[in-house]
């Protein structure tokens, strides 16, 4: 008999809460991957985050290896291949750590039926939060749709004490395997020109100051890392908590919008605020490319859109004046933007992705209000006023042949605030 800890966002074998509960029983312990073919054949075959996930899994199986194991990676539809592991092994127990978007979830849910008609053991865990969505909730039971109450409330709960790191490996429980890694090929992709960078907790000490900062590396890439689970949450926050209060607060942004999420499923096609269904966006495929390709007239957005375009990153500031921009200056619907970060980013969260575009659209729980349109002008003043940001990434700003301004500021404010309130229901 064996146990199998199937990893999916948690891209690690140290203080990985499934795995070390795996290893706790008496049988060998195997460690899948699953390529879900459900999400991949919505990507571009030269998808980054593939690639990275690849490079990822490669060293883990080299980790596994030195203990006389492997990593067992299959691609495929998750409900087909549990099918033939049940086939193949004689499974004792299944873990891995739970996710809160609705596919997984519902993902999730199908594999334990199959597994538990198969009376195999199956154990969900959490790993990948601090709180998971029912653990921060109001008096009453109600999940917080406001963030600063919420944060207060996950403080109020926040014991550091309790945040344990388990960092070693028991040597001898893992399963002798006789596996090979599927090359990226095989699986239908090629290796990205775009590479992940390592995250850096050393900009913490200053990065309330220099966290708006485009130009300046003030940010720690760590997004990414959290994404895919190549770090334990309970391990940056045991580091952070005590370092940088403006960073943990970002933390808990991320576990705010999980639980919004998670609690209001509908959010991912609909606006949180349904008072607001009734704008009418322009949406004009024209604008929308110019925006998509960085050549909207307005250096700041420009530059943001390159940057994503060029390295899969862009710096939070600029993606909340790109994102204001293409939703209040242009009148596109925000999803229209959320899908293309979607297939951009490295660090694509459902969740925050979700959440912060409709904090920029004014549509979504404790947004902006819609009255506020950033001016990329005085973005630019306050935040990129040597102008290296925009330098390196539009160097042709000043150049005759950079376009002109796409709109006028002014007049698509005014438009963008008589369209909302013709469209805000009371």
């Amino acid at each position: 008999m064996i146990n199998i800890t199937w990893l999916r966002r948690d891209l690690r074998l140290t203080d990985n809460t499934a795995l070390n509960h795996a290893l706790r029983s008496d049988n060998k312990v195997l460690v899948l991957f699953i390529f879900d073919t459900n999400i991949l054949d919505e990507l571009d075959e030269d998808d980054a985050r593939i690639t990275f996930i690849h490079q990822r899994l490669t060293g883990l199986d080299q980790q596994l290896h030195e203990v006389n194991s492997g990593l067992v990676v299959k691609s495929g539809d998750p409900i087909k291949i549990w099918q033939e592991l049940i086939s193949n092994f004689k499974i004792s127990e299944v873990h891995f750590n739970r996710d809160y978007e609705p596919y997984a979830t519902k993902r999730d849910d199908q594999v334990k039926q199959l597994l538990q008609q198969n009376n195999i053991s199956t154990f969900p865990h959490k790993d990948q939060v601090i709180f998971e969505p029912h653990e921060v909730l109001k008096a009453d039971n109600t999940p917080y749709t406001v963030y600063t109450p919420y944060k207060n409330k996950w403080l109020e709960h926040f014991n550091p004490k309790q945040l344990k790191a388990e960092e070693n490996l028991k040597t001898d429980r893992f399963a002798a395997i006789d596996a090979s890694l599927p090359t990226l090929e095989e699986i239908g992709f090629q290796k990205s020109s775009i590479a992940v960078k390592d995250y850096d907790l050393s900009v913490l000490s200053d990065y309330s100051q220099t966290r708006d900062i485009p130009s300046l590396n003030g940010t720690s890439n760590l997004s990414v890392h959290l994404r895919f689970g190549t770090v334990s949450i309970r391990k940056i926050v045991n580091q952070v908590y005590k370092v940088s209060p403006v960073f943990l607060s970002e933390l808990i942004w991320r576990e705010f919008f999980m639980q919004i999420l998670f609690h209001f499923p509908r959010v991912v096609n609909e606006n949180f605020r349904a008072k607001y269904n009734g704008i009418q966006w322009r949406n004009n495929e024209k604008e929308f490319e110019r925006w998509c390709a960085g050549e909207t007239g307005y250096p700041i957005v420009d530059a943001g859109m390159r940057e994503l375009n060029k390295t899969g990153y862009m710096h939070n500031r600029v993606r909340m004046i790109t994102a204001s921009f293409l939703c209040k200056h242009l009148l596109i619907d925000w999803r229209w933007g959320e899908a293309y970060f979607a297939k951009k980013l490295l660090d694509f969260e459902l969740s925050s992705n979700n959440g912060n575009w409709q904090w920029a659209a004014g549509t979504g729980c404790d947004a902006a209000p819609y009255f506020r349109v950033f001016n990329p002008t005085e973005q630019v003043k306050k935040f990129d006023k040597d102008f290296r940001y925009i330098q390196k990434w539009v160097p042709e700003f000043r150049e005759l042949t950079y376009p002109a301004p796409m709109v006028d500021h002014k007049m698509a404010r005014n438009r963008a605030l008589e369209t909302y309130k013709k469209g805000i229901a009371d």
